[in-house]
C-alpha cells in the first residue's frame, strides 16, 4: 500500500549546516542588499547613530536597521512589528542581522528619524545601476498607483461636507438648549438636574467640533482648497477602480524599458495622470 510523504519526526536528531550562511543561497537576494548597504557612506548621507557616541549605551549600527528596512520593502513587510517578527523565524533575515533581533519601536524610530536620508539610498541605488549600464536610458514608461492613506473616508471633507456638518452641529446645539430651558423650569427634580449637567458636556463638546468645522471652512476659503484630510493632510478622495473612492496618495513611478527597473519616483495628491505640471 502507497503511503503519504512523510516529515522527519519532531525527536530525531537531525544535523543541521554548521553555519548560517550555508542556510542562504549565493544568488539570495539578502546577499546583494548585504553588500549595497556596506557599500553606503551613511554618515554621509546624514543617517543618525553612524557615529558611535563617547558615552550612553551602544546603539543598534543603522546599516543593519537599513538592511532591515529595504528587505521588508523588497518582500512588502512594512509594519515594524512584522518586521520584529522575521528577525526570530525567517531564517534570511537572521543571516542578514547576523541574528540581531531590534523590537518593533526601534525599528519604526530608525524609520522616522532617518526618513530623507532613505530617499538618499534610493538615489544610491540609481547611481549603481548606472554604472553598471542597467539602463537603456532610451525609453522610459511612466505610471501613477494609489496608495491608501492612513486617513478614512470620514474624516476627508470637501466644502459641501464641510458646510452640511456645521449645518447638523448647530442643529443639534439649538436641539440641546432647548432641552435645557425645559429642565431649568423644573430645577427641582434630582434627575433632571444630572440630564442638564449631561446636556451642558454635550453641548461643550458640540461647541468644540462647531469651531474646528468653522475653521476648516475658513482655511479652505483662504487657501483656494476643495477637499481637507483631518489625519492625513496631504491626502485626497480617488477613485480607486470602476467602483470604489477611497482616500489616497498617486504614486509616480518612472520605469526604465531594459532592465524594468525604476528610475525615478514621485508622490502626489491629484487623482489623475494627466496633469501637465507632472
Amino acid at each position: 500500500m502507497s503511503e503519504h510523504v512523510n516529515g522527519t519526526h519532531r525527536d530525531q536528531t537531525v544535523l543541521f549546516p554548521n553555519t548560517i550562511d550555508q542556510y542562504v543561497e549565493k544568488e539570495n537576494a539578502v546577499r546583494f542588499i548585504d553588500a549595497f548597504v556596506d557599500s553606503l557612506n551613511l554618515e554621509k548621507l546624514g543617517f543618525k547613530h553612524s557615529i558611535l557616541a563617547e558615552t550612553g549605551r551602544p546603539s543598534y549600527d543603522p546599516s543593519d536597521l537599513l538592511k532591515l528596512y529595504v528587505y521588508g520593502y523588497l518582500n512588502q513587510v512594512r509594519s515594524s512589528r512584522k518586521l520584529e517578527k522575521e528577525c526570530h523565524r525567517n531564517v534570511e533575515v537572521m543571516w542578514l542581522m547576523k541574528k540581531l533581533a531590534p523590537d518593533f519601536k526601534t525599528i519604526a524610530d530608525f524609520r522616522k528619524n532617518n526618513v530623507d536620508c532613505i530617499k538618499g539610498v534610493f538615489k544610491e541605488f540609481v547611481y549603481l545601476c548606472r554604472s553598471m549600464d542597467l539602463y537603456g536610458a532610451q525609453l522610459v514608461a511612466i505610471d501613477g498607483t494609489k496608495f491608501k492613506a492612513v486617513n478614512s473616508k470620514s474624516n476627508n471633507l470637501n466644502e459641501k461636507t464641510v458646510a452640511l456638518r456645521l449645518k447638523q452641529t448647530e442643529e443639534k446645539i439649538a436641539q440641546y438648549l432647548s432641552e435645557l430651558d425645559r429642565n431649568d423650569a423644573d430645577d427641582s427634580n434630582e434627575d433632571e438636574t444630572a440630564k442638564t449637567d449631561e446636556l451642558k458636556a454635550k453641548i461643550s463638546q458640540l461647541e468644540e467640533k462647531k469651531q474646528q468645522y468653522e475653521q476648516i471652512q475658513n482655511h479652505m476659503k483662504a487657501t483656494g482648497q476643495r477637499e481637507v484630510s483631518l489625519v492625513d493632510p496631504d491626502s485626497r478622495l480617488m477613485r480607486v477602480d470602476s467602483q470604489r473612492l477611497e482616500v489616497c496618495y498617486n504614486i509616480q513611478t518612472s520605469v526604465d524599458a531594459k532592465q524594468h527597473l525604476i528610475v525615478d519616483y514621485d508622490v502626489i495628491n491629484n487623482s489623475t495622470d494627466h496633469s501637465p505640471t507632472h
